[in-house]
């Protein structure tokens, strides 16, 4: 599973599970964010990553 924010590349280099982060530089916050906005954001990325673990598969997949 990997987070990331460019799917492209994720999926070319053959990840299976994919979770679409926030920015190239920051793909799991924001740091021009306020301390508890970029923890609720990293939350429901780590949510979402969880998820996406649980999930059965049979090819990539990109969650968005």
């Amino acid at each position: 599973m990997l987070i990331t924010a460019i799917p492209p590349i994720a999926l070319t280099v053959g990840a299976n599970r994919i979770v679409r982060g926030v920015a190239i530089p920051h793909p799991v916050g924001d740091p021009k964010e306020e301390p508890a906005v970029e923890l609720e954001i990293r939350k429901k990325l780590l949510e979402k990553a969880l998820q996406a673990l649980c999930e059965p598969i049979k090819e990539q997949t990109l969650f968005e």
